[in-house]
């Protein structure tokens, strides 16, 4: 994994400057699949908050005369939590992290996809695309879908000077202002801030018991300045429209969502850098719809389709061929130079249970 992620910075730049994006096949091999018979049929997607949005998703309902149904998850235990009680038959397509993709694969949740019946398989990125943590057996278990980063977001109006450092979450000025996630992924937080990853990006997901120890610690001296640990993206949209929070760690989501409703929203990742996430879209071993499942993801890997994506969540995307389709301010965001190599991103961590077990004694310390 440490050598995947190696190749992944070094190569970050060709990554995006050299694929146009222009399949040698443009059309997928659906010879076999009967179109007629999917009509009236729902695709059920379990994914994170804002992987279905109707501006990308209506034209395959309409295509196929299909609903596409989604149910979103808050963090990766949850996914897999759903997964292991019976989610895997609930669900066809689920869009796990880097943190927890291998572990999927490994325990059966997910099928194979037939990469052929992907029109735009050689067009996506192939760091991306060549990832080993999904492929099993020679077989491929996930298409890339976006990545981004855990961003420092604060509201401008409030905070006016650029934070430069995660420390601002400790700044006694914004007591009971700050919002962090309510997740595994503070730790991985302290974690730089400490230092930790400056010559070892893995170790974040491989701490000693000393290191969570202090990792705890900082997190439970941290708890006077934290309005609320937010457990969905829909959460922290709210805590900042009804200006309960100043700071947070978010996604780019948030500030899309908000800024097109006229608030003054802006992201950094500050100078120790900041966590990152590569999500896949995979379909599940027990779905029922799996060619539709296919087609879907067929669908959405089209550069147009991808470019509506990013222009509706400020994700990046795997397909660099998106661009052509960008505006001018969403090829701004497509520019990954201006903060790929910043970013570390997750990695599976063999001790979860520890890490869990660590960040619930943070939230019931008094």
């Amino acid at each position: 994994m440490r050598k995947i992620f190696s190749a992944f910075f070094t190569s970050a730049m060709l990554f995006f400057a050299c694929n146009t994006g222009t399949p040698a096949n443009n059309t997928a091999d659906t010879a076999a699949v009967d179109v007629s018979k999917l009509k009236g049929s729902t695709l059920n997607i379990l994914c994170w908050e804002g992987y279905a949005e109707p501006v990308f998703t209506k034209a395959f309902e309409d295509k196929y005369g299909v609903t596409v149904k989604a149910t979103y998850f808050g963090s990766s235990d949850e996914l897999i939590s759903k997964l292991s009680n019976g989610g895997s038959e609930a669900y066809d397509i689920i869009s796990p992290s880097t943190d927890v993709a291998g572990d999927i694969v490994a325990h059966d949740f997910v099928a194979p996809i037939d990469t052929k019946s992907i029109s735009q398989w050689d067009s996506l990125s192939p760091q991306l695309r060549n990832m080993n943590d999904v492929i099993k057996d020679g077989k491929v278990y996930g298409m890339p879908f976006t990545w981004g980063p855990d961003y420092l977001i604060y509201d401008a109006d409030v905070v006016k000077a650029e934070p430069t450092s995660w420390k601002v979450f400790e700044d006694p000025q914004y007591k009971g202002q700050v919002s962090l996630w309510d997740d595994i992924s503070n730790i991985y937080l302290i974690g730089q801030l400490q230092g930790l990853d400056k010559t070892d990006k893995a170790a974040l997901y491989n701490m000693s018991d000393a290191q969570l120890q202090s990792a705890k610690a900082e997190l439970i001296k941290m708890k006077p300045q934290i309005r609320k640990y937010w457990a969905t993206a829909g959460e922290l949209d709210n805590m900042f429209k009804n200006k309960e929070v100043a700071l947070a760690v978010g996604w780019p989501l948030t500030v899309a969502h908000l800024n097109k409703e006229g608030r003054n929203l802006k992201a950094v990742i500050p100078s120790e850098g900041a966590t990152g996430w590569i999500d896949r879209l995979m379909i599940t071993s027990g779905s029922h719809n799996k060619q539709l499942a296919l087609l879907y993801l067929d669908y959405i890997s089209q550069p147009e389709n991808m470019a509506k994506v990013l222009s509706a969540i400020n994700y990046n995307v795997a397909n660099p061929g998106s661009e052509r389709f960008l505006s001018a301010d969403d090829k701004k965001i497509a520019d990954a130079s201006q903060f790929f190599d910043k970013l570390n991103f997750w990695q599976t961590v063999k001790e979860r249970k520890k890490y869990n077990e660590i960040w619930n004694e943070v939230k019931s310390a008094q």
